[in-house]
């Protein structure tokens, strides 16, 4: 199932296209961030797409795939292009995406998935 979330604490299951795109264009300040998460009973991880509107008017999209090590970041000047991103990636298409310059940011998350998989290395 897919569910939106926002910063204003806004949770949509199952949105429709026009519903995201309505969220997208809500985003300002102290609502500036919108969250599109898969959830699957057989689907391990955390599988999501989110955008936060920075206060430079730019936006920086993310998305993860099950585990840290494959966590991306970018960012944009066009609400258009992460409108269509987003969309592509709720829709399961392979070419979202596609138009953009990815940078893998798993280092910033590693510590944490080892933290919460008992996996962290013993300091002594």
């Amino acid at each position: 199932m897919l569910i939106a979330t926002d910063e204003a604490g806004r949770v949509v299951k199952k949105p429709s296209k026009p519903a995201i795109g309505r969220m997208l264009a809500s985003l300002q300040r102290r609502n500036a961030h919108l969250i599109l998460e898969r959830v699957e009973e057989d689907m391990e991880g955390s599988w999501y797409v989110q955008v936060l509107l920075r206060d430079d008017n730019t936006y920086q999209l993310e998305f993860r795939d099950g585990v840290a090590a494959k966590h991306h970041q970018t960012r944009t000047v066009s609400q258009g292009k992460v409108l269509t991103a987003m969309l592509g990636w709720a829709a399961g298409k392979a070419d979202w995406k596609d138009g953009f310059m990815w940078n893998n940011i798993s280092s910033q998350f590693e510590a944490d998935d080892a933290r919460h998989q008992g996996n962290e290395p013993s300091v002594g």
